[in-house]
């Protein structure tokens, strides 16, 4: 039996990985890929013809003057991309019914089963890493899918994770119960300064290594064109999670949305924003200053504002015009920009790469958004000298398409060849 195992499982290091299998590779093995082109991340220009030499899971050489045993001459090769917001454990909540069965009908067990398979699903898509910003209800069980992958139990990116995420009491679903009826949250809620740099000490030990908040909330429309808000932590308590959060040396990503939620998350220092679909100006020019991220998720607002227009949220519909003109102003101000699509927010069947179009539509060129889903998430998440580009030294992290994504940036919603650490998951 021992000896079958390892006619099948050997093979499969060289070939397609094999499901639960370790995905560490022989250290001293070594592979030759070849790219009719390759979009490194560093040089200005793609360069064709090119050999990528691999030891174990690190690239040791780019240009390497050998026969490939891996040939991907007719496609052009790219870093591993990067997913800076999604959630493995949401399977899409467009309506409020659709996230209410998820809290009170599936069990956090069943969630975590669905969601390796939303982790070998977004590596399938091309996305060697992710940031997983929070469970949504499932605790902490984020932190175990991405043990599980480094384990080699399952397959599926390199993962950050956020755990549960903040809120205040009253400001987040589950809502609209009777008073006297106990129902989960979909995030850890606390009051208080205080409170709040507990919370963040608790999730950092149990293993969170972004702390997540939700800044605002209520959106609507005013006369001016400004995207409105109720904002939901004070600035105080705000200020203590990114003060104890950064003092422990983890970083803050804010579901920010509109005015007051961008402005106050700006001036308490969190490190990006999500969604930011109307920012200020002046905010702008903060996050210039202080190097704060801007993750817009385009796809996923207008994938769920039909839905929720439906319900009554018409706001929804609004939004779309507004963010189109807040990404281009970020854009042409220098605000730095990491691709992010809320995978989660929409079903997991749907392909995240679909956010390229959106951000070559209002304003990037197809350079620009590649960049921001490999060297600059590299960058957000601290990991920019392990992966975000294909050079020595770094992770053997590698997809290919057919075509040039330069010219069509929508091919990159047919990656067809996945490597993540030197180990191949999808091939033509």
């Amino acid at each position: 039996m021992r000896n079958i195992l390892l006619t099948v499982i050997v093979p499969a290091v060289v070939g397609v990985a094999a499901f639960g299998q370790n995905s560490a590779p022989a250290a001293d093995r070594l592979i030759f890929v070849r790219c009719g082109t390759l979009i490194d991340g560093r040089s200005e220009h793609p360069r064709k013809n090119v050999v990528i030499e691999i030891q174990g899971e690190k690239i040791i050489a780019v240009g390497a003057a050998a026969p490939a045993v891996i040939d991907l001459s007719t496609q052009t090769c790219l870093p591993g991309l990067i997913d800076t917001h999604t959630h493995v454990l949401l399977q899409g909540d467009v309506t409020a019914a659709d996230y209410d069965v998820q809290l009170l009908k599936e069990s956090p067990e069943y969630r975590t089963i669905v969601a390796t398979v939303n982790a070998r699903r977004a590596l399938e898509y091309g996305f060697t890493t992710i940031r997983d910003l929070e469970t949504e209800g499932a605790g902490y069980a984020d932190v175990d899918v991405k043990k599980a992958i480094e384990n080699g139990v399952i397959p599926g990116p390199r993962m950050q994770v956020a755990t549960r995420a903040l809120n205040v009491t009253g400001a987040y679903p589950l809502e609209g119960f009777a008073p006297n009826v106990p129902v989960p949250h979909g995030v850890q809620v606390v009051d208080g300064a205080d409170n709040a740099r507990k919370a963040v000490r608790e999730q950092i030990s149990y293993g969170a290594d972004w702390i997540k908040v939700y800044a605002d909330r209520n959106y609507r429309v005013r006369e001016d064109g400004v995207l409105d808000d109720i904002p939901t932590f004070t600035l105080d308590e705000l200020s203590a999670i990114v003060d104890e959060a950064h003092r422990q040396r983890h970083k803050v990503a804010s579901h920010a949305m509109a005015l007051y939620g961008v402005h106050n998350s700006v001036e308490a220092g969190v490190d990006s924003i999500e969604h930011g679909n109307y920012i200020a100006d002046e905010d702008m020019k903060t996050m210039v200053a202080h190097g704060t991220y801007y993750v817009p998720t385009i796809f996923v607002g207008e994938y769920v504002a039909r839905g929720r227009a439906a319900e009554g949220a018409t706001v929804w519909l609004k939004m779309l015009k507004i963010h189109e003109d807040t990404f281009r102003r970020a854009l042409k101000a220098g605000v730095k920009i990491a691709f992010g699509t809320d995978a989660g927010g929409f079903a997991w069947s749907e392909n995240p790469a679909q956010e390229f179009p959106y951000m070559v539509k209002w304003g990037m060129t197809p350079a620009q958004a590649i960049r921001s889903a490999t060297v600059s998430a590299a960058e957000l998440l601290g990991v920019q000298d392990k992966v975000g580009t294909i050079e020595a030294g770094k992770f053997a992290d590698i997809v290919a398409v057919p075509g040039d994504p330069l010219t069509d940036v929508g091919l990159l919603e047919n990656v067809d060849f996945v490597m993540k650490g030197g180990v191949v998951y999808r091939q033509p």
